[in-house]
């Protein structure tokens, strides 16, 4: 009955995510094509403009106001040996992240950009002002011998991140990034990858944290053991969810319907931000147009992933480091795009000749 209930709760949410206004995007093709610059010769940042407006139906959107959202959960299928790290670092670096000592503070403090950390799921007691505490499982359990989680389980972290989204919407956000924190979780987010997408386990697991060929092997027959083992329906996005995926994986598919439920565009990071978001699209279709890849990750299944939702990577720099680096990074040409529009002065009010 609690995951029923839970299920209508987020059907109301998704049902809460507006439209794409596509005549704002007409508007703002128009505006661009006033400007000093030959048509379309901006590129991506012309689309980005474009989106916004579109997505706020307004030209232009103020997006001053931004953060990155950082999920961390931990996972009990790090009992096979699937990472190069163990699971105590998902705890340390958490603390890491409220300390402001991470790449992504770094990146964030750079962008103008506020962190928030939300322990959805650490096998772990932690306790700092700063974090967001919304713990609904002490890690999850191993998924090659049993389920991760139950639905009602990843249902609760669907909301919870759906309240953080609206948290801080009330806050005054506009604009957001999603990160993740928790050792081995490329694994479930290519188990993830492999069912929703079809993608063999060969091409959807990765190096993640960067093993050698004999474990990359090993994390392969894991995915495998963990979609036999379950059996998850790939149709039904919440059953796969809860078989083969992880707690912070799901708070970020809530945070970003959530988002999207108030109007707020979302850059995601890499692979399992990726994933995430797939999910999330998979459950809320109406979600998808409020979504920005950021850049495209060395982990070898995110390209498909995102290829799933019709998104194209703004940037590749061969990284992997997860934590919302990317998202936050590319927070920058966000800011550039809307400037473009905002600042560029017009032909004729440039005096410039267009013949």
């Amino acid at each position: 009955m609690v995951a029923n209930e839970l299920a209508a709760e987020l059907q109301q949410i998704i049902e809460r995510i507006r439209p794409f206004q596509e005549q704002a995007v007409i508007e703002a093709k128009a505006h661009s094509d006033q400007l000093t610059k030959p048509t379309g010769s901006l590129g991506k940042l012309e689309e980005i403009a474009f989106r916004l407006a579109g997505i706020s139906g307004s030209l232009w959107p103020d997006l001053s106001r931004k953060a990155v959202v950082v999920m961390a959960g931990d996972h009990g299928v790090c009992e096979e040996g699937v990472s190069a790290y163990p699971q105590e670092v998902t705890p340390q670096m958490v603390l890491n992240f409220l300390s402001g000592g991470a790449a992504v503070n770094v990146l964030a403090r750079q962008a103008g950009a506020d962190v928030y950390c939300v322990d959805i799921g650490v096998n772990a007691e932690l306790e700092h002002p700063g974090l967001i505490s919304r713990k609904v499982v002490r890690g999850t359990a191993n998924m090659a011998k049993q389920p991760a989680m139950s639905r009602e389980e990843a249902l609760r972290a669907i909301m919870a991140g759906v309240q953080v989204a609206n948290e801080l919407a009330e806050k005054g956000y506009r604009l957001f990034a999603t990160g993740e924190m928790g050792i081995g979780n490329t694994t479930p987010s290519a188990a993830l990858t492999t069912v929703l997408t079809g993608l063999a386990p060969e091409l959807s697991v990765g190096r993640g944290t960067g093993i050698n060929d004999e474990s990359w092997r090993h994390k392969i027959e894991v995915v495998k053991r963990a979609i036999a083992v379950n059996k998850p329906n790939a149709s039904d996005p919440l059953d796969v969810l809860a078989k083969v995926g992880g707690a912070e994986i799901a708070g970020l598919a809530g945070f970003i319907i959530g988002a999207a439920a108030n109007g707020c565009p979302v850059v995601v990071d890499g692979f399992i931000s990726s994933v995430a978001a797939l999910v999330a699209v998979r459950l809320a279709e109406q979600a998808k147009p409020y979504l920005f890849a950021s850049h495209l990750s060395q982990e070898q299944g995110h390209a498909v992933v995102l290829e799933s939702m019709g998104l194209s990577p703004m940037i590749q720099l061969d990284m992997r480091l997860g934590e919302g680096t990317g998202a936050v990074l590319c927070f920058h040409f966000v800011d550039a795009a809307l400037k473009l529009m905002q600042e560029m002065a017009t032909f004729s009010s440039a005096g410039v000749s267009r013949e």
